[in-house]
């Protein structure tokens, strides 16, 4: 019996379950009421939609109480999710905040649990320029002189492979048409920096913000000169 693909397609051409997906994209579990406000939608229509979601295998929920919690199922999704994107016509920007936010998004942001966007791309490809991973077909391997430097950085390697899950996949970026680092690696990568505090999570949004320490460390670590590539980056 062949999938019903056209289940999940249905599911994922609805502007508010789309809004919703979108935003769970950064890896992290969200009230149900904090979705509604998201999607711009009554409590209520977010329930009758988060329910479908539920029941296609999309999202999983936790209940504390009165209260639901729900995030996607798994990185599958997400990695779907962003292959999707990466086909899909830019939205019409309509006001100024609606820009920055664009703009935040686009520089840094999480996709499910790897750091995306310019970012991303840029640490990724400082990683394969300094012999730290080389690109396989659609996956990395960890180089002898990479296992040294991911060592360094306070990543078990051998912990991530065991882990049930991709190890190092490359990751289409929808909005750099590049790869960036997915998988147990770039899980462990995005939350080492985030440990570190080089980088936070922006409140409501995908979008993550460089620190003052990130902007010194990342220089030294991977070559990123930030107030340069993020001129650059809003000049584009």
């Amino acid at each position: 019996m062949n999938p019903n693909v056209s289940k999940i397609a249905s599911l994922l051409s609805d502007p508010t379950r789309s809004a919703i997906l979108l935003s769970l994209m950064d890896g992290n579990i969200h009230p149900a009421s904090e979705l509604a406000l998201i999607a711009k939608v009554k409590p209520q229509t977010a329930s009758f939609h988060l329910h479908k979601m539920l029941e296609a295998n999309l999202v999983n929920v936790e209940k504390h109480g009165r209260h639901r919690y729900y995030k996607l199922i798994n990185s599958d999704v997400a990695k779907v999710i962003e292959q999707m994107l990466s086909i899909s016509p830019s939205s019409l920007v309509t006001s100024y905040r609606e820009s920055r936010e664009q703009k935040a998004i686009h520089f840094a942001r999480t996709c499910y649990d790897h750091l995306a966007g310019y970012l991303g791309v840029q640490i990724t490809n400082s990683l394969m320029k300094q012999d730290y991973i080389k690109k396989i077909d659609l996956n990395f391997e960890v180089t002898p002189k990479g296992s040294k430097f991911f060592q360094d950085f306070g990543i078990n390697l051998e912990e991530q492979k065991k882990k049930r899950r991709a190890y190092a996949r490359c990751c289409l970026d929808w909005s750099e048409r590049q790869h960036h680092i997915a998988g147990a690696l770039g899980n462990a990568l995005l939350l080492q920096m985030l440990e570190r505090q080089w980088i936070t999570r922006l409140p409501n949004t995908r979008a993550v913000q460089v620190t003052p320490t990130g902007k010194i460390e990342l220089q030294k670590l991977f070559k990123f000169d930030y107030e340069n590539n993020l001129s650059t980056f809003e000049e584009s």
